[in-house]
């Protein structure tokens, strides 16, 4: 509960005269509070504390590019550098000033908001935090989804030097008070009134929260009874408090004497992201200054976007990997675009945005939405951009062949005259289509370029981008660059480059960034062109998992590798022929981990599905599938016995039956599936029926009896594709 105390500040601050009475009680001002706190806690201790003296000065720590006039004023020394994330915030107001950085349409109220305005609102943010009481180093919760308020608390909390907890307001309430305890969070910043009422009962019984913050709405749709245990502030209280606090700093000495300030160092923790759901353990990934401003400047070379260049967002902010984008662009004098997945196809139409950054699902959607609108015309407009399409992927095949782009394991180069006869056999062939591809371009491609703009390039991360999306969108001219890493990489390990576009690949590393491909065994490195664990190191490599050292020690090596639990190979260097402009590229083909990445770049821990749906009697094994695709799929062996019987329990077979056919065991194991597995994060779509266990001679089973994920999968492939097609 409140004491009294600050409930009397909290009151005075929202209107109630200073130092005059309210309902018989004292209110007074904040700096007379203060001066009679120090007193009595002084007479207290038994020491009258003279009129003249000064309480010890509060630490408060800072960005020192962002509130540099606050470490002056404390006999600091002015920076040339950025040392945290929120220092860019100054520098970019000071370079592109009153152009426009954000537009938030699809909150009320709509905002647009100015280099300099942004920069102002994160100052009093953060401000505004020091003033009801969270202090350098606390976590505080940011649960909330993407808008121009989450970008300002996240950014005000990180200039206070607190370190926030992100997590989308979709999340189950279990799961957030999960998060909320093991990050030993003392406060909430969270989207609205809406998700306030959801969880105020769960986190007013389970946790202690020091105060909540509304990012939108108002106190008045709060429910009654969850206002009381701990005040509740909106965005507009905490920002009117900092910049009141902030003026008065700047007009008062004795005010500025009552806190010393120290610049946050780029060592220190500035984010903790979730990696996993609720089962099991969590794991924190403890992001530094230094790990994201690695990203910052360094995904230039990624996407050279330029002042003026019109972004849309549409992924979750707690995405490391929409994060990391989000503030690099704004280092570049970009306006960024708030979009939804209900609002994307007209908000494409309308923004013309030059980039596009997201996760695979997108591009898939939108690629889908494109042939859709192709066979849903007439015959002949039908037919003319399917022969249209057909003529561009081939004249785009040739083209890779000719500017060296295609994709090789063998190190062996070919021989000069069969790299010149291959050349010249694609460069004839590209020449004879190019007058056909540009007469597509302006024909048919236009009018799609002209639905969803994407003008510079799209930039498709937090999964892998599927083959036939990927041709597709080269041979329509949009370009989609493919890029890769973890959370805990924060997160950009490779990515492609707008001058070496290899379709099939994830590019070249970063700068500053190492990548090899060991032997999962023997952890020995391997040459170009095979197949093992890929891993990296660099500035860009988490501190560690939070409160879980055993988990951070099986992830980062004594020398600081980060083992990624992708497989993949190193392109090998040629300097002839149709790859030699490919050495150095990373190709990934698949995980080791057992967590599976989907489509939409949401991350599935298979074991829960599998452990559930092992308590039916009708599954005997089952290992789930779906990495890249939209939804988990499995295999399954089933119990044949068990599901016979449960036949003939339905009457799906008669009594007399020996046996049930595959379609009939699917239906039955769906329903089974859907019943035990009711509980999961995520639920099983399609389903394959095997009939052959998986055992320890068929090099399917460990000997502790694990089953080897990826040898079934690898032995499944084509029917597994199949599924999902």
């Amino acid at each position: 509960m409140i004491s009294t105390t600050t409930m009397s500040l909290k009151s005075n601050v929202f209107g109630i005269p200073c130092g005059g009475r309210y309902g018989g009680r004292q209110f007074w001002s904040q700096q007379q509070l203060v001066t009679i706190l120090v007193d009595k806690s002084r007479k207290l201790g038994g020491v009258q504390c003279q009129s003249n003296k000064i309480a010890e000065a509060e630490i408060r720590k800072c960005s020192a590019f962002l509130e540099s006039e606050l470490l002056s004023g404390n006999g600091g020394l002015p920076l040339t550098e950025w040392r945290t994330v929120p220092d860019i915030w100054r520098t970019s107001a000071e370079k592109f000033g009153d152009r426009v950085a954000v537009v938030d349409s699809y909150h009320d109220p709509p905002t647009t908001m100015t280099y300099k305005q942004l920069d102002q609102e994160i100052v009093d943010f953060s401000e505004g935090l020091r003033v009801i009481g969270l202090k350098p180093n606390e976590k505080i919760a940011l649960f909330a989804d993407n808008s121009c308020r989450w970008l300002v608390a996240d950014q005000g909390m990180m200039a206070s030097g607190a370190i926030n907890v992100v997590r989308g307001s979709r999340s189950s309430v279990q799961e957030l008070l999960q998060l909320y305890s093991h990050s030993e969070s003392v406060a909430l910043a969270i989207d609205n009134p809406e998700m306030y009422n959801r969880i105020a009962d769960t986190f007013g019984s389970h946790a202690a929260v020091r105060f909540v913050i509304l990012l939108w709405g108002e106190k008045s749709s709060l429910v009654t009874e969850a206002k009381q245990g701990y005040p509740v502030y909106t965005y507009k209280e905490i920002t009117e408090l900092g910049h009141k606090s902030r003026v008065d700093l700047r007009d008062s000495e004795d005010a500025r004497k009552r806190y010393s300030y120290e610049p946050i160092n780029s060592d220190d923790v500035a984010t903790l992201v979730y990696t996993s759901g609720t089962t099991g353990n969590p794991k924190g990934v403890m992001l530094t200054h230094k790990n994201l401003l690695h990203q910052i400047l360094n995904l230039g070379e990624i996407v050279p976007a330029v002042p003026g260049d019109r972004f849309l967002s549409i992924l979750p902010p707690w995405h490391a990997y929409e994060r990391a984008c989000e503030y690099f662009i704004f280092t570049h004098g970009t306006e960024q675009m708030y979009t939804t997945i209900k609002n994307l196809k007209d908000d494409l139409r309308r923004y013309q945005p030059h980039y596009l950054i997201s996760v695979p699902l997108v591009y898939e959607t939108l690629y889908s939405g494109i042939l859709k609108q192709i066979n849903s015309s007439s015959t002949v407009r039908k037919l003319i951009a399917q022969l249209f399409l057909k003529i561009s992927m081939t004249y785009m095949e040739a083209k890779r062949i000719y500017e060296g782009k295609c994709l090789t394991k063998d190190t062996k180069q070919p021989s000069y005259i069969a790299a010149l006869l291959d050349w010249l056999w694609a460069r004839t062939v590209a020449a004879i289509l190019l007058p056909l591809h540009m007469l597509a371009k302006k024909i048919v491609y236009s009018k799609i370029h002209s639905s969803i703009g994407i003008s510079k390039a799209g930039v498709s991360g937090g999964g892998s981008l599927s083959s036939h999306v990927d041709k597709f969108f080269e041979a329509i001219d949009i370009k989609i660059q493919n890029g890769y890493g973890l959370t805990e990489s924060a997160p950009v390990i490779a990515a492609r480059r707008l001058t070496c576009n290899v379709l099939g690949s994830i590019g070249h590393p970063l700068r500053h960034v190492e990548v090899k491909v060991v032997n999962s065994e023997t952890d020995e490195v391997l040459p170009p062109g095979s197949k093992g664990i890929v891993k990296s190191r660099g500035p860009l490599i988490m501190k560690g998992y939070y409160k879980n050292p055993v988990a951070t020690k099986q992830a980062i090596d004594e020398n600081g590798w980060l083992n990624t639990g992708d497989l993949g190979w190193i392109a090998p260097d040629h300097s002839i022929g149709r790859s030699r402009n490919c050495g150095g590229i990373i190709v990934l083909e698949g995980r080791s981990k057992d967590t599976i990445v989907l489509s939409t770049g949401e991350n599935v821990e298979p074991s829960e599905i599998e452990e559930a749906a092992m308590g039916s009697s009708l599954i005997q094994q089952i290992v789930v599938v779906g990495q890249d695709q939209r939804r988990p799929g499995a295999i399954i062996v089933p119990s044949k016995e068990e599901v016979l019987l449960a036949a003939k329990k339905s009457a799906i077979v008669d009594s007399e039956a020996t046996e049930v056919s595959k379609e009939k065991a699917v239906g039955l194991l769906h329903d089974e599936l859907r019943k035990w597995t009711s509980g999961c994060s995520f639920q099983v779509g399609p389903i394959l029926v095997v009939d052959e266990p998986f055992t320890i001679d068929s090099d399917l089973l460990t000997p502790t009896m694990k089953i080897k994920r990826d040898k079934v999968a690898a032995l499944y492939k084509e029917q597994i594709d199949n599924l999902y097609n």
